[in-house]
């Protein structure tokens, strides 16, 4: 047993392309015995923009949560901005991280002011609490949220934001601190038309910027997927349905194949559309 276990401590340390932002390798995630996600095979360079798109239960979020430093895997390795996880101290690999999720939403105390919980950002802590900040802290901060569509919140405090108000904020700060990486989970959800396109509209511009971040978003929806964005994932049951260019993945075959139905894909102008497709129809997305 011990022979086994120095062995284990001799073995080589893996390395990564230093251009991946990610790189899973034979990454998967285990619990309670079963597996939420993989193996999956994973890489992210610097100028790519990834969505994940699959049904509830497909293992988006578990992945997400270790693209994000969140989680570790239970099998394989797993880079993210070049540290290998559990390897690296954790704390500053995530300052070069911006995340926008529900499980940031929960943590934000209900009379935080909009702009202290965007300008605190750039400290990597969550809320004002007693720290002062500069006076160009604040204008970078109302420059973020007046290209996300929500400057007119910036004097309101967390309780009063809708759900959908609270998205944009939350996409605010997590462009606020010009991370390396990117990662949004289903950062349109609960928006109305009007507030999903004006998302649309910054997160299209945010792709196509050359110096933006490498980008990481979920969506259940083809809908709220930005133009710009050049890649994709189909994930169903923990399972790769297919990765690559968005263009090869997000086909009516795939998207059918992931969502256990027959499902009509189309592309207009750079954003997806997806539906049932009708009955009498072609047998085209037939399993």
């Amino acid at each position: 047993m011990g022979g086994v276990n120095e062995e284990a401590k001799e073995e080589p340390k893996l390395t990564t392309d230093p251009d991946l932002l990610v790189d899973f390798q034979g990454v998967s995630f285990v619990r309670d015995g079963k597996t939420l996600v993989g193996p999956v095979d994973w890489q992210v360079e610097l100028d790519e923009r990834w969505v994940v798109v699959g049904p509830n239960g497909a293992g988006k979020t578990t992945l997400i949560r270790m693209a994000a430093a969140q989680e570790f895997p239970s099998e394989g390795a797993a880079f993210v901005v070049g540290e290998q996880l559990g390897r690296a101290d954790m704390r500053d690999l995530r300052a070069t991280i911006g995340l926008t999720s529900s499980a940031v939403a929960l943590r934000v105390p209900d009379d935080e002011a909009v702009r202290d919980l965007v300008v605190s950002a750039g400290y990597a802590i969550l809320g004002r609490w007693r720290e002062e900040y500069e006076e160009v802290d604040y204008e970078q901060a109302l420059d973020v949220l007046e290209q996300v569509g929500a400057l007119h919140l910036v004097d309101r405090t967390w309780s009063t934001l809708s759900d959908g108000e609270k998205k944009r904020v939350l996409v605010a700060r997590a462009v606020m601190t010009n991370p390396e990486l990117l990662i949004m989970d289903e950062p349109a959800a609960g928006m109305d038309l009007g507030g999903r396109e004006d998302l649309m509209e910054y997160l299209g511009e945010l792709a196509l910027d050359p110096d933006a971040p490498a980008i990481i978003m979920i969506t259940h929806h083809l809908e709220e997927i930005p133009y710009g964005f050049t890649h994709a994932m189909l994930l169903d049951e923990g399972e790769v349905v297919a990765q690559g260019l968005i263009g090869d993945v997000l086909t009516s075959e795939n998207v059918s194949k992931a969502y256990h139905q027959p499902i009509e894909v189309r592309r207009d102008d750079g954003r997806y559309f997806a539906r049932r497709a009708r009955k009498g129809k072609s047998g085209a997305h037939r399993a």
